[in-house]
């Protein structure tokens, strides 16, 4: 499907970096429907959300988590075969494995994960099947 570099029609950079932006506003649509949970908001006032305490430190791995999909709309448009390829499937899988990890807690956290987990296995299939022309 993708031994031509072409999928209907669409180079192989710039359909990676699509995905990355469409795995990007799922991330941040989910994030955002949360403060519609009841409760939600007085959680972030006091600190603690589903028992977590906030810190620094975990507002700085939540800064690099979201950084990591944002770097890759970028990247994967600017870096050269090769590096692209490989940096599409550890950094897919890796962003898998952080929102298998984030948890589900309710059915929407499901359905935006589900959405998620198979835009980021595509990206890292599409990188799989790449080869250079």
């Amino acid at each position: 499907m993708i031994a031509s570099n072409k999928t209907i029609g669409m180079d192989v950079k710039a359909l990676l970096s699509t995905l990355w932006i469409f795995v990007l506003f799922n991330m941040i649509f989910r994030d955002l429907h949360e403060f519609g949970r009841p409760g939600f908001l007085e959680e972030i006032m006091t600190g603690i959300v589903n028992g977590v305490q906030i810190t620094e430190e975990l507002m700085l791995l939540g800064g690099i988590m979201a950084e990591v999909p944002i770097s890759m709309v970028l990247l994967s448009r600017v870096l050269k075969y090769r590096v692209n390829r490989w940096a599409n499937i550890m950094v897919g899988a890796i962003t898998i494995a952080f929102v298998i990890n984030n948890g589900v807690k309710d059915l929407d956290d499901i359905f935006f994960a589900a959405i998620e987990i198979v835009a980021l296995a595509l990206i890292v299939w599409c990188a799989w099947k790449w080869r250079k022309q």
